[in-house]
């Protein structure tokens, strides 16, 4: 049971929402700043100034870990025609402010601000300024409510740095809160128990800590990432980027889980709370034990944590450019994307290609013209470069909003970029791709059991036409992730085409493009830009989630598809993007469960897999939650690489959730 009943149970029921307000006089600041003149850091500088300003101090009852937003919106930069004249000339991925980076928390929780001051520019200097105001109105606040533990800890960070673990705890969530507050979003917390376990192991050596008030602290720690993220952006409630990496080798190659590891774990299991989403880093040298800690997590339904394979991992990055010792520092961004912190500039999730919409071009254009599959597969291939080539070539002038804040942060800079500033690409619908043209290889040209014409007739109907086809292909043909070869080798052949199209192409900024078998919310949207499939896959109907098998798929078992999707060389596809798999909550009542669970996903990883997410999902709850939402109010379901409250999301991605595959041990 968490220790912080009474804290959890006020942000849950939205107490500390009371505190939040409006500023309509300011809303159009960015029209001040345009009439001003004002450059883009200065105006990033004066809007964090103003903003820092208008925050209230509010220490929530019990609460030892303490910032609070109490401003409910935070205006843009830029007026709409600004941004019209900036895309005109740049491209702007997303909201055109940086996202998905994990800056040096370790160096800048080990000195302090001021510190920061003598390498800072003009802006940074006034940054860190407005931080200082703002925390010493907080220790201000605490010495009023006679916080005295709190007012010591106020009394050093954020200005000198951090002499303990609840000094380091309270200075990371200075940080993380004024990234927030300037405007950068999905932040990340990075290898959290590699940087801040020495603060916890020196504490735990003077006796200033036992486990149970140790993991105290981490409790309250977590529950200051659920305060505010209701109010962080994201495709959907919860995709807020609050990513947490646990366990990995260090420089010299030792294994990093360590008791803090341990603890970030059980503060999870105990509050069942969507943030931060915990990242297992595992290899070969992992021991079972450590899988078996992170399937209780499964059991319990939070959806993480999601593991990464570092024996691919890190030999990936290599094989792309990165030094080894970079390369060894890896961390995860808001989903499953790589990212590497302190000196990485990636964006991770820059663009996508959809490999059914592929394989749709090519049915329509290039089948009835080709006498072999050899032939079609080449045409596949080369459409796959195609479609490349324009998502490639359409990425000019990359440009992003400053931050004077984040700059400090970031070894050597983020102004014009970092260490490595390469562009990531995610490969949608494996699975519905491979199993169409599975279907095109073994029943045209192979066995000749219909005709190119009747297929693509089927196809444009969806189904209406040769309706006949319909159970042939949607329930008997070879499905990926039933160990099978023909739908196995095609998916390796897609992931081989996808990186190899890739290989060589120089981004905007210098660097490279990765491939990655990720899909984000791909998996519907892309859905929506062709009809049926010939996999079965009617009109209408979704992807997989990442990489996974199809919705449709009758699949043998979990090992199967564990079989299946460790074919591939995923060196190859190093960008992320996890097996997906959900599993019965009825599978969890055995003793034993926890034990099957771990040693399945020791396997994936044993046998090359990339990276895994699970799902404890029950039908019958989950149904009952659409109809009677406010009595599920906390039920934890993952999405795509990240979990959510069930009933905080849109009835498409619920529906999804409900129609994957559901497996048994």
């Amino acid at each position: 049971m968490p220790m912080h009943t009474g804290l959890k149970e006020y942000i849950e029921n939205k107490k500390h929402h009371a505190f939040r307000r409006d500023y309509p006089e300011y809303k159009d600041i960015a029209k001040e700043y345009h009439a001003l003149g004002l450059c883009p850091k200065e105006r990033m500088t004066r809007r964090f100034e103003l903003l820092s300003e208008l925050e209230t101090p509010v220490l929530l009852p019990d609460e030892k870990i303490c910032l609070l937003r109490t401003l409910r919106n935070i205006p843009d930069c830029f007026t709409e025609e600004e941004w019209r004249e900036i895309r005109g000339s740049h491209f702007i991925h997303e909201r055109g402010y940086l996202s998905n980076l994990s800056p040096n928390y370790e160096r800048v929780i080990g000195t302090g601000l001021l510190a920061l001051c003598d390498v800072a520019d003009e802006y940074g200097k006034r940054v860190i300024s407005a931080i200082l105001r703002l925390t010493d109105r907080y220790r201000e606040e605490a010495v009023r409510q006679g916080r005295a533990e709190l007012v010591q800890v106020l009394e050093r960070v954020p200005r000198f740095g951090a002499a303990g673990f609840y000094e380091a705890l309270q200075f990371f969530r200075i940080l993380h809160f004024s990234l927030w507050l300037e405007g950068n979003y999905h932040n990340t917390v990075g290898r959290f128990d590699k940087y801040m376990y020495p603060y916890l192991k020196k504490d735990m050596e003077k006796g200033l800590y036992t486990r149970e008030t140790a993991l105290e602290m981490v409790e309250d720690f977590f529950l200051s990432f659920n305060k505010d993220s209701d109010l962080y952006v994201g495709v959907q409630q919860g995709d807020n980027g609050q990513s947490l990496v646990l366990g990995g080798a260090d420089e010299q190659g030792n294994e990093t889980f360590n008791l803090l590891s341990e603890l970030c774990l059980e503060a999870s299991k105990n509050l069942m709370m969507i943030d931060p989403k915990l990242n297992l880093r595992v290899s070969r040298r992992t021991p079972l034990r450590v899988y078996e800690l992170g399937s209780e997590l499964t059991k319990a339904g939070l959806g993480f944590p999601q593991y990464s394979n570092d024996d691919v991992v890190i030999n990936g990055l290599i094989d792309l450019g990165y030094e080894p010792q970079d390369a060894q520092d890896y961390a995860v961004a808001a989903c499953w994307e790589i990212i590497i912190p302190k000196v990485g500039a990636d964006v991770a999730n820059i663009g996508a290609i959809s490999f059914p919409k592929v394989i749709d071009i090519c049915l329509h254009r290039d089948l009835p013209g080709c006498e072999d599959f050899e032939g079609f597969l080449h045409k596949i291939m080369e459409e796959i470069g195609t479609q490349c080539s324009q998502i490639c070539n359409g990425i000019k002038s990359l440009w992003f909003v400053p931050s004077p804040l984040m700059n400090l942060m970031m070894d050597g800079g983020i102004y014009d970029g970092g260490k490595y500033n390469n562009f990531g690409i995610h490969g949608t619908g494996l699975a519905t791709a491979a199993d169409s043209l599975t279907v095109i290889a073994k029943y045209i040209f192979d066995e000749k059991r219909f005709s190119k014409e009747a297929l693509i007739e089927a196809v444009d109907s969806d189904f209406a036409v040769h309706s006949e086809l319909l159970p042939l292909l949607r329930y008997e043909a070879p499905k990926f992730g039933n160990n099978e070869e023909l739908p196995d080798m095609l998916a390796s052949k897609l992931l081989h085409g996808f990186a190899e199209s890739l290989r060589h192409r120089i981004n905007c900024r210098g660097g490279c493009f990765r491939a990655g078998t990720g899909s984000a919310m791909y998996y519907l949207w892309h859905a929506k830009e062709i009809g049926a499939s010939p996999d079965g896959r009617r009109n209408g109907e979704p992807f997989g989630t990442n990489y996974s098998p199809s919705l449709l798929a009758r699949i043998n078992g979990p090992f199967s598809v564990v079989q299946s999707f460790t074919k591939p060389n995923l060196r190859e596809t190093i960008n992320g993007g996890p097996l997906t798999m959900e599993f019965s909550a009825s599978v969890f009542q055995g003793s034993d469960s926890v034990h099957k669970i771990a040693m399945l996903v020791k396997t994936f990883i044993d046998m090359g897999g990339h990276q895994m997410q699970l799902n404890a999902v029950n039908t019958e709850t989950l149904l009952d939650a659409q109809k009677h939402p406010e009595k599920y109010a906390r039920l934890v379901v993952r999405i795509w690489g990240w979990s959510a409250y069930f009933v905080e999301l849109d009835r498409e991605y619920q529906d999804h959730v409900l129609r994957r595959q559901q497996y048994g041990i």
